[in-house]
């Protein structure tokens, strides 16, 4: 995973917030290299169940049809099939740019390879699509960098650094087809990992992987909260019996860490006495109030209003015919190319900096923020 250890380092290093930023050009094959396309744009995302995929693929509809493109947004349900399926018929439909938030990165290659032979240009949102060249670019925030910041806000929040412990810690990991999951564990467990070597970090359960590689393990198909909810009630029940106390739950994004708290919840857990520092990700109302609450400790903020921002600017500038605008073309290997990416930064957001970052920039409203 060292590729994936040096994401952010790579990308600081390189000034994204200076803007200098590599071009590539407005089509990867040879036919529509440079050519001006229609802006009819298919958006396909992976599912409703989660708010923030809502919200990606309603604000991106509404940035491109307010310049006049059409668009057709299909949500999949969380079914590749179906997926697939709304790709093909958007194909069919006109589309000439694609923009696929992949249920699962691995088995979109062939759909998207006849897209390719019809001149139809890809951009990835936020997933990496794998083992295929159909996909002409991609946008996201630094996954690396995300479960970093988990990790690095556990190792503060308990003052390993200092030499602190032992704590029971819980780790989870997110959807095994997800590409994007696998990033975050290792940001996180590249912290972490020294930590449960040396002791400081205790793993009742022996949920515990002994490299990045080993994420799969501790997986949760599908993001589902209820799922997760399950796994902690096992752990709880199994390994946690008379006194024992877990500590901290290293949970990757903010619909498991709901399911871990409604668990932590039934089993007694309170909120100010021994109530286990939990992270997130996204930012998802429920769990802003849950902070608000004392019951989630943490969530990483990926403002994907940024993103839905830099995908209109990519679209733009193919139906313009001119060059797309990039800052990474080194670390995105699919198995076939290294895909042209624009890479954007995510931050931590606590009980403390909810007014802040997520109400005063008009994210939310100050009664969603639970304020």
């Amino acid at each position: 995973m060292s590729t994936m250890k040096n994401v952010s380092a790579i990308f600081l290093a390189a000034g994204l917030a200076t803007g200098l930023a590599a071009c590539a050009p407005a089509g990867s094959s040879e036919e529509g290299e440079g050519e001006a396309a229609s802006c009819n744009v298919g958006i396909a995302m992976p599912t409703r169940s989660l708010e923030r995929w809502i919200n990606d693929g309603e604000g991106l509809k509404e940035k491109l049809e307010a310049k006049g493109c059409q668009v057709d947004l299909q949500y999949a349900d969380d079914k590749t099939d179906q997926q697939i399926s709304q790709i093909q018929n958007q194909v069919a439909g006109g589309a000439k740019i694609l923009v696929v938030a992949a249920i699962d990165g691995e088995v979109l290659g062939p759909t998207l390879e006849d897209a390719k032979n019809q001149d139809i240009q890809v951009i990835a949102y936020d997933r990496l699509i794998n083992g295929t060249d159909a996909v002409d670019y991609y946008a996201t925030f630094d996954n690396y960098q995300v479960g970093q910041l988990q990790g690095e806000f556990i190792e503060e929040e308990l003052g390993l650094a200092n030499g602190e412990g032992p704590y029971n810690l819980e780790p989870f990991a997110g959807s095994p087809d997800d590409n994007n999951a696998r990033f975050f564990f290792a940001g996180a467990w590249d912290v972490l990992l020294p930590y449960v070597e040396s002791g400081q970090l205790v793993v009742p359960s022996g949920k515990s992987p002994t490299s990045n590689d080993g994420w799969t393990s501790i997986g949760i198909l599908g993001w589902k909260s209820a799922d997760a909810q399950a796994e902690m009630d096992n752990r709880l029940q199994s390994f946690y019996t008379g006194d024992k106390k877990v500590d901290v739950v290293l949970s990757p994004n903010d619909s498991l860490a709901l399911g871990i708290e409604s668990s932590l919840d039934a089993a007694g857990y309170e909120p100010g006495t021994d109530w286990p520092v939990i992270t997130g990700q996204d930012a998802d109302v429920a769990n802003v109030q849950a902070m608000q609450g004392d019951r989630q400790s943490m969530t990483v903020w990926k403002d994907t209003r940024q993103l839905g921002s830099q995908v209109e600017t990519m679209v733009d500038a193919i139906v313009a015919g001119d060059e797309v605008e990039v800052n990474d073309t080194e670390t995105y290997d699919n198995g076939v190319k290294v895909v042209p990416t624009y890479i954007l930064e995510p931050m931590v957001v606590t009980k403390d900096t909810v007014q802040k970052e997520l109400v005063d920039s008009g994210f939310m409203s100050a009664s969603d923020a639970g304020l």
